[in-house]
């Protein structure tokens, strides 16, 4: 068999560790999102109420963006039962991308609300209505309380998670809705200025669609595979050339993540020699994984010529192996 068509592809880790990708979500957060969702979904249904007797839009706006709450923190809770589910033959990661879809469910909500709100509050302008602001103010004190346990709660869980972090975004951008809802109520018992509740509603939901917009781009990059921050290939090909001896090639790098903090990595490797192919594979995992927290880098190695065109440390097996799927891959 000519060398030039030996490429052996060896999984460097394969035979020093399984390939366990359990989630790492723990039952305490789980129990924090799903006792911050009741207390959200109990409360958004007091500001329905208290939006519509008052009239108020701000109460209303908060109300929806509640929801937008519930619906968050449901999600949150559903990956991580989903999460835990095994990896399976069709599945092989499991279902730890579940996460990351949320995630990006949660951010086109936030979306979705700041548009209605903004709608809502364009017809209010141009034709302001009565607001009770006793009410008002009563209801959305009670929401900023709400809000600060919420917060106080999510925050004491993993905040690395994606979908936690959509989870928290939510329910800050609520709070500011809260304090909004006070302040217009604060202005309409000091000066009867109705105009005042769509202004601010208005002004809280644009600095909800920064949170939004974030939250979206880093559930898509992650939907599209794209590089983890400061893991991108051409820095992990020369932290590589620099630190790993007997290294005398990379290429073919790719790098993405199944989830937050989730990295996977494929790339080639070429030794200076074939006896060190084993120990630069090794090397270069353990470079993968202390410096760019890459948990499972799946390693190909470019051999160099040699006079029996094979290398020995992968034995006979592998050879066979090998053989077989590259007569596969011709025919």
């Amino acid at each position: 068999m000519p060398h030039a068509d030996h490429d052996a592809h060896a999984h460097a880790h394969g035979d020093q560790h399984g390939h366990s990708h359990a989630p790492t979500v723990s039952d305490a957060n789980a129990r924090k999102v799903l006792v911050s969702f009741c207390l959200i979904f109990a409360f958004m249904l007091v500001e329905v109420v208290g939006g519509l007797m008052s009239g108020s839009l701000a109460l209303l706006a908060d109300a929806g963006h509640m929801l937008t709450d519930a619906a968050a923190l449901s999600l949150a809770y559903a990956a991580f039962v989903m999460g835990r589910r095994q990896a399976d033959g069709r599945r092989t990661y499991g279902y730890l991308r579940f996460e990351v879809i949320a995630g990006f469910v949660n951010a086109l909500s936030l979306f979705a609300i700041v548009g209605w709100i903004l709608v809502e509050a364009v017809a209010r302008l141009r034709d302001p209505g009565p607001v009770l602001a006793g009410p008002m103010m009563l209801v959305a004190v009670g929401g900023l309380i709400v809000n600060l346990v919420v917060l106080w709660i999510m925050t004491r869980g993993d905040t690395d998670h994606v979908n936690i972090r959509g989870a928290i975004l939510h329910v800050a951008g609520d709070l500011l809705g809260s304090v909004g809802a006070i302040a217009a109520a604060v202005v309409i018992l000091l000066t009867g200025w109705a105009p005042i509740d769509p202004i601010l509603s208005v002004l809280v939901s644009l600095l909800i669609l920064r949170s939004a917009w974030g939250l979206l781009a880093s559930t898509l990059h992650i939907l599209l595979e794209g590089a983890p921050h400061g893991a991108d290939p051409a820095i992990i090909t020369r932290h590589l050339l620099a630190t790993v001896p007997d290294l005398a090639g990379v290429g073919h790098v790719h790098v993405w993540q199944i989830t937050s903090g989730r990295t996977m990595a494929t790339l080639r490797v070429r030794p200076r020699t074939d006896a060190a192919a084993r120990a630069v594979a090794r090397a270069v995992e353990a470079v993968l994984a202390s410096t760019f927290g890459i948990e499972h880098p799946t390693v190909a190695i470019d051999w160099n010529d040699g006079p029996d065109g094979h290398c020995s440390l992968l034995g006979a097996q592998h050879d066979d192996a090998h053989a077989a799927a590259l007569a596969g891959h011709r025919a």
